[in-house]
């Protein structure tokens, strides 16, 4: 691990040098045997090999961080000493870049840092809204509670998203397999039955003969001339997708889907309003507040939304007021935020909003979950039903010749 020290030498002059060690202790060593006296020293991140090499190393999730600031809370509401709490916490994560920021913050708290200021170091670890909790909570006094109202939102906002796309990947799941296996029984079955009923002579009802006839379209090249125009035409709308005005677009019309897009709203509510809850009522101001909390939005248009708002914020307008005249937000949530701003307990009814759109996220996804699984199971019998009824209809026919 690579360390940056800053020492005084013989002549007491001050510097600055690099060093690699296994640890803390061992880098002091080096140093004094160079006749260095250390006054900081500090580890470096590690950074990857240079080359074709290197492996990346994926960030921690929302729920790995929420489990973190969990037991960070416990501990530190335990009386356990924040560095000592720290290496407690990093001896258990199975990440290695998780693993070696808690190290790393552990090792520039116990030198003299602040735990917010240390945690800012690692933004791939750590995002813009728990290092803002974290200031907050050391300014007043309240670590303990602070994390656990943290380690709250991120597990709020973690289940909101897992629900949302087992919503969304269980239906597309079946869906995909349904279409494996019609075109597995049209490319593999129907040309051996179709073999064997050209054989014995019989004329091919309608029905069967049009599957004949896609079977055999399936099989020639002009299939794959269509599958290669449809893969290149979804790489061109994923290209477009990742396009500013593409991406604008795509939010835009996600929002207005039968079902998702009031879905998508909600879920959007819920995490904004629990996040900002969270971080209003660990002493941020608003306007930072909101700055932070819109990294939870994953909806551009929503985004832009509140950073709209925000601007009617620094103008003198009433946060229900700013927000209501973007038209994104449910009215309920507008309402009550205005309740909110004329009872003086604005955290209190964002935390009330964040419930009540969380239990409606899950009562409609469940609702969406018992109308899609028998849907499914008609599509994939309607699929392999209407098969079966192309290979058996020649076999009537060729019954009603022998009689």
């Amino acid at each position: 691990m690579r360390y940056t020290a800053t020492c005084r030498d013989q002549r007491g002059a001050a510097k600055t040098v690099e060093l690699a060690a296994a640890s803390l202790v061992k880098a002091r060593r080096i140093l004094q045997r160079r006749q260095l006296t250390p006054l900081k020293i500090q580890a470096l991140p590690e950074r990857p090999p240079s080359g074709w090499t290197f492996t990346l190393q994926r960030s921690p999730s929302r729920r790995e961080r929420a489990v973190w600031a969990s037991k960070l809370s416990a501990l530190v509401g335990a009386g356990v000493p924040i560095v000592r709490s720290l290496d407690l916490v990093a001896d258990q994560q199975r990440s290695p870049l998780f693993k070696r920021a808690l190290a790393a913050v552990s090792l520039d708290v116990r030198q003299g840092d602040s735990l917010g200021a240390a945690m800012k170091r690692w933004p791939q670890v750590f995002d813009a809204m728990t290092v803002a909790m974290v200031m907050a909570g050391e300014a007043a006094g309240v670590m303990d509670e602070v994390l656990a109202h943290l380690a709250m939102v991120q597990e709020s906002n973690a289940k909101l998203e897992s629900q949302l796309q087992q919503a969304i990947t269980y239906p597309l799941m079946i869906l995909i397999m349904a279409v494996g296996a019609f075109l597995g029984m049209t490319l593999f079955l129907i040309p051996t039955f179709a073999g064997v009923f050209a054989e014995l002579g019989a004329e091919l009802p309608l029905f069967t003969q049009v599957m004949v006839n896609l079977s055999h379209w399936l099989r020639s090249p002009w299939a794959v001339a269509a599958l290669v125009v449809l893969l290149l035409a979804l790489a061109g709308l994923s290209m477009a997708r990742n396009t500013p005005r593409g991406r604008r677009q795509w939010d835009q019309w996600t929002l207005t889907l039968v079902v998702f897009g009031a879905l998508l709203r909600k879920t959007a509510t819920a995490q904004f309003c629990r996040t900002l809850a969270c971080l209003t009522r660990a002493g941020v101001p608003i306007l930072s507040a909101m700055d932070i909390a819109r990294a939870v939005l994953r909806n551009g248009v929503i985004d832009r939304a509140v950073a709209q708002a925000q601007h009617g914020l620094e103008e003198g307008e009433l946060l229900s007021t700013a927000l209501g005249a973007q038209n994104v937000f449910p009215h309920t949530a507008i309402t009550m935020v205005a309740i909110g701003e004329e009872t003086g307990r604005m955290h209190v009814m964002l935390a009330k909003i964040a419930d009540f759109y969380e239990a409606e996220v899950t009562t409609t996804l469940k609702t969406l979950t018992a109308m899609v699984e028998p849907l499914m199971i008609l599509v994939v019998g309607g699929i392999v039903g209407s098969i079966l009824m192309a290979m058996y209809l020649p076999m009537l026919t060729v019954f009603d010749q022998i009689q």
